[in-house]
């Protein structure tokens, strides 16, 4: 059943809890996570490979995982990946533990952070079935009208967890030891896992059980005759390339342009999750008054803030600044677009479209860590390090810039 009134909606409760305890744990690993990869190596190609490794499973996965999504019980299969992330992160915490004193200077940091790397590989695969699956729940809980309300309160939450009570929660953790965070995760994710199980999904209404290949090509045939949505996925596409790209640099940025520590990192991104909040709460009004295509405008132009601030200066102020600005305008973004989705996707399709959308969307990650990660090797030797870290915002400052022009253009949604 369906409530109209978010307060009265035991499942959405449910589902809200869960996401806000998770996500206390990804904010935390968030930050450990590329700290570990920095303890381990100073090479700026090492590190995109970890978060590459992380991103990859979308390119690989997210089609397959949208089949898989609309065969089964979706709550069941948020719950199977969680425990998989949870066996990986005690793995993390096993490694943690065997970490020498100095493990650069004893020759031992490429193999780690090649393994973590392996890891970080399989809790993406996890999470590219787990997020899916996830973001098809919501429709068949939360009456059509109120979706940006629900998207808004559900990613608002997450982002006080996840950027900004968690990143600085993972500096005091981290100081404690870099196996700490990770432990603290394992928990978040055991937690979450038994509230999901207390959820009660209304019945589905059996469809056609296709084969795989039949199955996949329906959610296709859908995406490419819906050309906005199609152009949106390609324009998200982008954004998430320069947007890890940066987030990948981001830790080394963090220590050596603005000279922060772990803590220091941890108030940075907590002040990205401060935009984000109130790009959370804002965001339903905004739509509402603007309108779609203006309110992916606006988004498009705060990406572009963000970039050229990072990529123009080397101040704290302006980097929380900006960070603040990008936060605000993806949660922008990501309210509207995901709701408009929501909305005109069959449910019975659901699940196929949003992994055919996530491929294009979210399937360019790896490549935008690596080509980060590239970017500064390359750019180092013939200026300088600094200027090296620099350099992927400026890129990224160009190809938002691109896609504005073209929002502009061409970007057109039915009345």
């Amino acid at each position: 059943m369906r409530y109209g009134l978010l307060t009265g909606n035991r499942n959405y409760r449910l589902i809200l809890s869960g996401s806000v305890v998770s996500n206390l744990g990804d904010g935390v690993v968030a930050v450990a996570m590329p700290w570990l990869a920095a303890l381990l190596t100073r090479n700026p190609m090492l590190i995109a490979a970890v978060a590459m490794a992380g991103r990859l499973p979308w390119f690989l996965f997210a089609l397959p995982a949208g089949v898989w999504t609309d065969r089964v019980d979706r709550r069941l299969l948020i719950i199977r990946a969680d425990l998989v992330r949870l066996t990986l992160t005690i793995c993390i915490v096993a490694m943690t533990l065997s970490i020498p004193a100095s493990p650069i200077a004893e020759g031992g940091g490429t193999c780690m952070v090649l393994s973590l790397a392996a890891i970080a590989f399989l809790l993406g695969s996890a999470e590219v079935v787990r997020d899916n699956a996830a973001q098809t729940v919501l429709p068949s809980i939360v009456a059509p009208k109120d979706l940006e309300r629900a998207n808004g309160q559900m990613w608002s939450a997450e982002q006080v967890m996840g950027r900004f009570v968690g990143p600085p929660l993972a500096g005091l953790l981290i100081a404690a030891g870099i196996a700490v965070p990770f432990g603290f995760n394992a928990t978040t994710l055991a937690l979450s896992i038994g509230i999901v199980w207390l959820i009660s999904l209304p019945a589905r209404q059996a469809g056609e059980r296709k084969r795989f290949w039949p199955a996949l090509v329906e959610g296709l045939r859908w995406m490419r005759g819906n050309e906005a949505v199609l152009r949106l996925a390609v324009m998200l596409g982008a954004i998430n390339a320069v947007a890890i790209g940066g987030l990948t640099i981001l830790v080394l940025y963090a220590q050596e342009v603005l000279g922060l520590s772990a803590t220091g990192y941890g108030l940075l991104l907590a002040c990205g999750a401060a935009g984000g909040v109130l790009g959370g709460v804002v965001a339903p009004d905004i739509a509402r008054r603007l309108g779609m295509r203006a309110s992916l405008i606006l988004a498009l132009g705060c990406f572009v803030l963000f970039n050229l601030m990072l990529g123009l200066f080397s101040s704290v102020v302006l980097a929380g600044t900006a960070m603040f600005l990008e936060a605000a305008g993806g949660m922008l973004w990501n309210v509207v677009t995901v709701s408009y989705r929501q909305r005109l996707i069959p449910d019975h399709l659901l699940g196929r479209v949003n992994s055919v959308y996530r491929f294009f969307g979210w399937g360019a990650m790896p490549f935008g860590a690596l080509g980060a990660g590239a970017l500064v090797t390359l750019i180092e030797p013939a200026f300088s390090r600094a200027a090296a870290l620099h350099s992927p915002y400026l890129v990224g400052s160009v190809v938002c810039a691109v896609l504005l022009i073209y929002a502009l253009r061409r970007l057109r949604f039915d009345s």
